[in-house]
């Protein structure tokens, strides 16, 4: 599996934005000048209608530099979650801002540090004029406190469903949270009988968002892979200019090891959300069973290199003048986001019908039914 020549040059150009405009300063460049918001947007709806692969390539480069720029909860979450729930209407009013940047969107789905749909324990009630009141806490709300449009997940009496909900309307309490990995903002969303709108069918968000989440698993597994390619790219640079006894402390043997599987893991990484990538893009029935082996398989990956980074750059790799413990902690965050890796092979496992290797975590009770 390669990528094509368009896919390279959408690499570079985003690559070359990322270099001339760092931190939250590149979010207009890259929406305005490249489009990146809407490249998974159907052209009907102002984007640029391509699929995972070219998300995949956006994700690897904002991994590289660690970017906070919303590109993960809008355009993945909350532009697939828009596209799979099948409502037409709420797409032509909600994705052309999107799809440009001009408007941001965020998912507000996780509850009690579970990704899994059938643990939403959110309630929606029917409300006046057919709107909806929800009410509940969401944890692990990406870009919360910027996202303009906002999905969340709620229990009805046909199951789970999904709903718009105004993001500033009554009802609705954004606390932001202040998560290790300080480069990727997350919130806790409270809402107190917040009016919503229903998306999509009632009863179907379970299957909606088992979707989204193999897109989202297979999104960031490929940040994960970029992320651990430049931690290796910052130490063979380190190994080559760090001088003991006389030489440069990447010609002894035993760093050549650790620098090699480091290696190894990356480029195993790299096959993996690929594979993932290219299941997606083609409806594959294989991308449940990629996307939990990517996340799986980078989360931990991603975690290792950069712990070698930081031993193989000595004392400096702790401290506030290097960025490794930026890496460092993008790892062990990203490793948590959308359920750990023991999650994702008992996930696997059970796709595969094969035991679970390590035990899921303990489920919560069924939750009630909206009365």
């Amino acid at each position: 599996m390669r990528t094509t020549q368009e896919q390279d040059e959408l690499r570079s150009a985003v690559r070359a934005v990322l270099g001339r405009r760092p931190g939250d300063a590149a979010w207009g460049p890259l929406t305005r000048q490249i489009g990146v918001a809407g490249l998974a947007v159907p052209e009907e709806y102002g984007g640029a209608g391509c699929g995972a692969v070219e998300v995949g390539v956006v994700m690897e480069e904002l991994g590289r530099e660690l970017s906070p720029v919303p590109y993960l909860g809008s355009a993945v979450l909350a532009v697939q979650t828009l596209l799979a729930s099948g409502d037409g209407a709420a797409c032509a009013r909600l994705l052309p801002g999107l799809a440009s940047g001009t408007a941001v969107g965020t998912l507000a789905w996780a509850e009690g540090g579970s990704w899994d749909p059938s643990d939403v324990r959110a309630r929606a009630a029917p409300g006046p004029a057919g709107r909806w009141r929800i009410t509940g806490t969401k944890e692990h709300v990406l870009d919360d406190g910027r996202a303009d449009v906002l999905l969340a997940a709620a229990r009805t009496a046909a199951g789970v469903s999904l709903f718009e909900v105004p993001a500033d309307g009554t009802g609705v309490e954004r606390v932001p949270a202040v998560p290790m990995d300080a480069t990727r903002a997350q919130a806790r969303v409270v809402l107190a009988g917040a009016e919503g709108r229903l998306l999509g069918v009632e009863g179907d968000g379970e299957r909606v968002l088992s979707h989204v989440l193999d897109l989202a698993c297979t999104a960031l597994a490929a940040e994960q892979v970029g992320a651990a390619a430049r931690c290796l790219e910052l130490t063979l640079g380190h190994a080559g200019e760090r001088i003991q006894f006389g030489r440069p402390i990447g010609s002894f043997q035993a760093v050549k090891h650790r620098l090699a599987d480091a290696y190894v893991l990356v480029e195993s990484a790299r096959s993996v959300a690929l594979g993932a990538a290219f299941a997606a893009a083609a409806g594959s029935p294989e991308l449940s069973r990629r996307a939990a082996a990517a996340k799986s398989a980078c989360s931990e990956a991603y975690a290792t290199v950069a712990g070698e980074m930081i031993q193989l750059h000595g004392g400096i790799g702790i401290t506030w003048e290097h960025d490794a413990h930026r890496y460092f902690k993008r790892a062990h965050g990203s490793a948590r986001l959308f359920g750990p890796p023991p999650w994702h092979r008992a996930r696997l496992a059970g796709l595969l019908g094969l035991p679970a290797a390590c035990p899921p975590p303990p489920r919560r009770p069924p939750a009630p039914t909206a009365s």
